[in-house]
């Protein structure tokens, strides 16, 4: 089911902006549709009085709980089982946010994540992207949601961008606490401004030679880091938001003090936050995480260089709950691990 899909439906059964806009609202707060100040009764059509049982067990089955792993770092991370069988994972973020899935898979096929190791096997409808945040604020309150679970949003944009302006309108999330996350997509830079909601942006750089991030990001577009982040800033400057760059560390790959030069280049002067993440072990994966220290070193030397710095530990580590290991542990045998060689600078 998508959002427009429903919006259709409930205009059949009689309702107006008003009834559309409340039962949405319901929904996406987490509240009974048949419930709030106003009894149902006394302001809905009969028609969608009549239908309202069987549109919330059907919304309440877009996604349900599989497994819940909460984390010591007060993150919780859901499998979530949607209506055909397949599932996806949600992370309950620290401070009131959560972090959604728009794909089913990935095709980027980032050789340090879990998620596209077996490729895309469907999109995320609108509503079950919704149905995720529906979820999360059952167990807790959500004022943030970030595309960043697993999938490319760019790659299921109508579906992603449906959900974006439920949530950023009838949802009541502050649009700067709506988190796109990509790897770079022309149609991104191109349809996020002509949105109502009119997201924040994060942007996967995670090398700044053209060559090595290719090759750690083999079915990205082929963006050159240089004009990614031109493109970032002036997104950034349009919507009044800073882009947040992603960046994974490496041990060995992507920590050294060329790309720190390189950064410093790139992002002095910009509108924009750099977020280094020590990468969270995968089974069956040949990376390693830098450690502590030099992690802090490299946030510690580009914030003394003006470029604002932060260093973000992936949350639920302690559960190796890293972005698609959930799913592989039940879908699939662990791999063996396998040598992925990189280029060097």
């Amino acid at each position: 089911m998508r959002i427009d899909q429903l919006r259709q439906r409930l205009r059949a059964l009689g309702a107006k902006p008003t009834h559309e806009a409340r039962l949405l609202r319901q929904w996406v707060q987490a509240r009974a549709l048949e419930g709030g100040r106003s009894q149902a009764e006394h302001f809905l059509p009969r028609a969608i009085r009549q239908a309202l049982p069987a549109l919330g067990a059907e919304l309440a089955g877009l996604a349900t709980i599989r497994s819940a792993h909460p984390a010591e770092d007060g993150a919780e991370r859901l499998l979530v089982a949607l209506a055909d069988g397949q599932a996806v994972e949600s992370v309950l973020l620290p401070r009131d946010g959560v972090c959604v899935s728009t794909q089913v898979g990935c095709a980027v096929g980032c050789v340090f994540c879990m998620t596209g190791r077996d490729g895309l096997l469907r999109q995320v409808s609108s509503a079950e992207i919704v149905a995720q945040v529906v979820l999360a604020r059952q167990r807790r309150p959500v004022k943030k949601v970030v595309f960043m679970g697993m999938g490319e949003p760019a790659h299921n944009l109508d579906n992603v961008m449906q959900a974006i302006e439920l949530l950023g309108q009838e949802g009541g999330i502050g649009h700067k606490q709506l988190v796109f996350s990509t790897v770079g997509d022309e149609r991104v830079f191109e349809r996020l401004p002509q949105g109502p909601v009119k997201p924040a942006l994060a942007l996967s750089l995670h090398s700044t030679f053209a060559a090595k991030r290719a090759e750690l990001l083999p079915r990205a577009p082929r963006f050159d880091p240089a004009a990614l982040v031109e493109a970032g800033e002036r997104y950034a400057r349009a919507t009044g938001y800073p882009i947040q760059y992603q960046w994974t560390l490496l041990a060995g790959i992507n920590d050294g003090d060329d790309e720190l030069d390189r950064i410093a280049t790139l992002l002095q002067g910009r509108y924009a936050m750099m977020n280094f993440i020590p990468y969270n072990t995968n089974e069956g994966l040949p990376f390693r995480r830098p450690d502590g220290e030099r992690a802090a070193e490299m946030a510690r030397a580009l914030n003394r260089r003006g470029v604002l710095t932060r260093l973000r530990w992936s949350a639920g580590q302690d559960i190796d709950g890293g972005c698609g290991q959930l799913r592989a542990r039940e879908a699939v045998p662990r791999r063996t691990a396998r040598s992925i060689p990189i280029a060097a600078a």
